[in-house]
């Protein structure tokens, strides 16, 4: 597979198509749906796929791309990996766990709802929270319209400023945690993703990125039901 900036080049020039349409510099295509010809010729996709792990660092960009220049989590990948992309995301504020693949329907599965695949989160916020705020987090809540699923929280440490919590969610919506902890009152301090189902962040260092080994990727087929 080129690298990803003779893959740009190939785009720049005008010789590569997806469904039938000139490609965009960042645009993602899913391997078996999306047709993609260089010079009128098919593509096959790659053998194997490539899977990821980043420790993403606050202000960086869970994307491809971004048209304001900021950087993204692409951005740091070294040049040896081919295109990937990540799975779901993980706002601008926010750091931690970050998959990134060339896996179309890993990807699709694993942010979809259905799949019911966890993401913990290490949370600091504003304040201590009542035994009422977990009660309406455990049922499930309605922010401005919205439902959202029941969340697991729990108490790490606690202090009259600040709590720290682990949290589960099995949804992944747009700033959820952000969202609960608003309407339940309680301002986010700290925002960290440490795993995806058994897929743990561990020791990896900020702004790091490293390959997953094959169990931990067939773990996460497992988990999308692959």
């Amino acid at each position: 597979m080129a690298a990803r900036r003779k893959a740009d080049r190939l785009i720049a020039s005008g010789t590569v198509s997806v469904n039938g349409l000139p490609a965009i510099a960042g645009q993602q295509v899913t391997p078996g749906v999306d047709t993609v010809l260089v010079d009128g010729r098919p593509v096959e996709p790659a053998a194997e796929w490539t899977y990821l792990m980043m420790n993403k660092p606050v202000g960086v960009l869970t994307s491809v791309g971004d048209d304001r220049g900021r950087a993204t989590v692409t951005d740091r990948l070294p040049e040896r990996y081919p295109r990937v992309f990540p799975v779901g995301r993980l706002d601008l504020d926010s750091r931690g766990l970050v998959l990134l693949t060339d896996d179309g329907e890993l990807a699709g599965r694993l942010m979809h709802p259905r799949y019911h695949v966890e993401k913990e989160y290490r949370v600091v916020i504003e304040g201590r929270p009542g035994e009422d705020a977990f009660r309406r987090l455990s049922e499930g809540m309605v922010v401005r319209g919205e439902r959202f699923q029941p969340a697991e929280a729990r108490v790490l440490e606690s202090s009259p400023n600040e709590t720290r919590l682990s949290m589960v969610l099995r949804e992944g919506r747009k700033r959820e945690v952000r969202r609960l902890w608003q309407a339940l009152g309680h301002r986010v301090l700290d925002l960290q993703r440490v795993r995806i189902d058994g897929l743990e962040l561990g020791d990896l260092h900020e702004g790091l990125v490293r390959p997953l080994h094959a169990d931990e990727v067939a773990q996460l087929r497992a988990a999308a039901g692959l």
